[in-house]
């Protein structure tokens, strides 16, 4: 029973932010705060006796070291719609899609769009990938239902999205990784 005592536990769903949080308060944790994956879930752990005031930004910057490192546990369909339309609205792209949705088709490209109907379809291997590289993805495809053709217009576009360059990085290599890996299958 003592050890229930030393331990204070609250639970946070899921947001399109943030994931499904954990946070556990320990009086035996003294200084330090720490973040781990129990599946979909981040655990944080802080001492019983931080300051209040010091507890959300620490929660905050747990969740964005956390998730870094993490392949994104991505949400439905639905939920790329609205990281979509967030997307278009803070990078200033005038462009709304009417569907983003993940296909099993696509495993010679990321991306498609058709810019008549504003329908995205992403391909499901970005499901293993970070956020971050997702966004890359989205962002290239809603600047094509502005543009469809990689014109310099096109490319002013895609790049409001500051690491856009980053993530072509990350996806070269991913997909030379995604081959070797179905090779030895």
């Amino acid at each position: 029973m003592a050890a229930a005592e030393a331990l204070r536990i609250e639970h946070r769903d899921a947001t399109l932010t943030a994931p499904a949080l954990e946070i556990r308060y320990s009086n035996k944790r003294r200084r330090t705060a720490t973040a781990w994956w129990e599946g979909a879930t981040l655990v944080v752990a802080l001492p019983a006796r931080m300051r209040v005031a010091d507890r959300e930004p620490t929660i905050q910057w747990l969740i964005e070291k956390s998730s870094k490192h993490r392949p994104v546990l991505h949400k439905g369909d639905e939920g790329l719609l609205l990281r979509a339309k967030e997307l278009s609205e803070e990078l200033d792209l005038h462009v709304e899609p009417r569907s983003v949705r993940f296909v099993t088709n696509q495993s010679k490209r990321w991306g498609s769009c058709t810019p008549l109907t504003g329908e995205i379809r992403l391909s499901d291997r970005l499901k293993l990938v970070p956020s971050w590289v997702l966004d890359a993805v989205l962002v290239h495809e809603l600047a094509h239902l502005a543009v469809d053709d990689h014109s310099a217009r096109f490319h002013e576009l895609a790049n409001r999205f500051p690491r856009q360059h980053e993530a072509t990085i990350f996806l070269e290599g991913f997909h030379l990784g995604l081959g070797a890996r179905g090779e030895d299958d």
